[in-house]
């Protein structure tokens, strides 16, 4: 009988068994022996990893900016250098770097962290970096229906670096513009001015 990875909320959706199984076979098939020391708990080890890196396909992204507060604030607000990790769904390599998120509230606001909580919650999937950076900005513009909302990602992807054509250090840089952001000249100046300005010491 299969047994969930581990008893942590979010993690028990795991069927750990099928994933050990899978991982001993791919061992086997490139001619590994899954039974010596070093790759002896690998099968277990990869099944718990799998409940970490893909929470979030169980999780509520949208959940988190439910949060809100009435604030008559209508000047952007940006979160800057927002580190984060991923799994391109092409391969099931990492992706990761820095993302960039912005709104114009329209009459409500919501917590800080719940902004960062809901981008890592659609990071936490099998992923592509240009969906990654639509899906927030749509779920900005659906949920705290903002004047306009805006997303840049920057990351580094292994499937690039590691294999393939081995571009190491190749950047990749996406963006998704939504309402005032998309429509107005000065507002997406503004944005992309401020994002690519020096950084704080702080």
């Amino acid at each position: 009988m299969n047994k969930p990875v581990d008893s942590s909320p979010g993690q028990d959706w795991i069927d750990s068994g099928r994933i050990e199984s899978a991982v001993g076979e791919i061992l086997a098939a490139v001619g590994e022996n899954s039974a010596r020391e070093g790759l002896r708990e690998t099968p277990q080890r990869v099944a718990r990893m799998y409940g970490e890196l893909f929470a979030g396909m169980h999780e509520n992204a949208g959940a988190h900016l439910e949060v809100q507060f009435d604030e008559n604030h209508r000047e952007l607000v940006l979160f800057r250098d927002v580190r984060f990790y991923s799994l391109c769904e092409h391969h099931l390599l990492p992706f990761f770097g820095v993302a960039h998120i912005a709104y114009i509230p329209g009459g409500h606001i919501t917590g800080l962290s719940k902004v960062v909580r809901a981008f890592k919650a659609l990071s936490a999937r099998p992923q592509v970096q240009e969906r990654l950076g639509s899906q927030m900005a749509d779920l900005m513009m659906e949920k705290l229906a903002p004047l306009g909302a805006a997303v840049v990602v920057e990351a580094r992807h292994m499937c690039m670096e590691m294999r393939g054509v081995r571009a190491p250090g190749s950047l990749i840089t996406t963006s998704a513009l939504r309402g005032a952001f998309e429509t107005r000249e000065s507002t997406r100046m503004e944005f992309f001015t401020l994002i690519k300005g020096e950084r704080s010491a702080l």
